[in-house]
């Protein structure tokens, strides 16, 4: 979910109630889709240790910060075609994390 301002018609994220565009209080959720383009990464750690963050720029325009599963890091390219997956956290929640299409 994304806020979309319904004065101006910005999408935004993070999620807040004040349109940081136009200032309006007119903020409804919005459903993503839930894909989007890879726009940067970088790989840390060794071997099982590794793991890999990124900038993922949803369909809807938005650009987030997470984690990239699932996948080999050599052969992830900027720009890649990405889809959200719903890992669980040490906590049990679920936390959206993307993975190459």
């Amino acid at each position: 979910m994304v806020k979309k301002c319904n004065a101006c018609g910005e999408v935004h994220f993070y999620p807040r109630d004040i349109c940081p565009h136009c200032l309006s209080d007119a903020t409804v959720w919005l459903q993503a889709s839930g894909t989007g383009r890879l726009y940067s990464f970088s790989t840390m750690g060794k071997a099982e240790a590794a793991y890999t963050l990124a900038f993922v720029t949803l369909d809807e325009g938005v650009t987030l910060m997470t984690n990239l599963v699932d996948c080999d890091p050599a052969a992830v390219v900027i720009g890649q075609t990405v889809r959200v997956v719903f890992k669980p956290s040490e906590g049990g929640h679920a936390v959206p994390m993307f993975t190459p299409v």
